[in-house]
């Protein structure tokens, strides 16, 4: 089974804070690698073309954002950077 999982925070997808499954915006899964794989590079490509910035970790996440791009935190009392993260994940049957 293999998953691509889109979130969106004001955090990498990396990091994976608790309760990071609640920015979960898209979470598609595929039976074939082919698939995952065409699937996988579609959005990548999507992504690359919306946004100014890009960060790869670990070969499995991406974090997409443009400056302009953020949301006030009222906990900090200041704007916080929003992240679009792709998470690619192959799981063994």
């Amino acid at each position: 089974m293999y998953t691509i999982i889109y979130m969106k925070a004001d955090y990498e997808p990396w990091w994976k804070f608790e309760g990071w499954e609640t920015f979960i915006q898209t979470n598609e899964t595929f039976e074939t690698e082919e698939q995952f794989e065409s699937a996988l590079q579609t959005k990548l490509q999507h992504f690359r073309l919306t946004y100014d910035n890009e960060e790869t970790k670990e070969g499995g996440y991406w974090a997409f954002w443009s400056e302009d791009e953020s949301a006030f935190c009222e906990a900090c009392d200041d704007d916080v950077q929003i992240y679009h993260g792709i998470i690619a994940l192959k799981s063994e049957k």
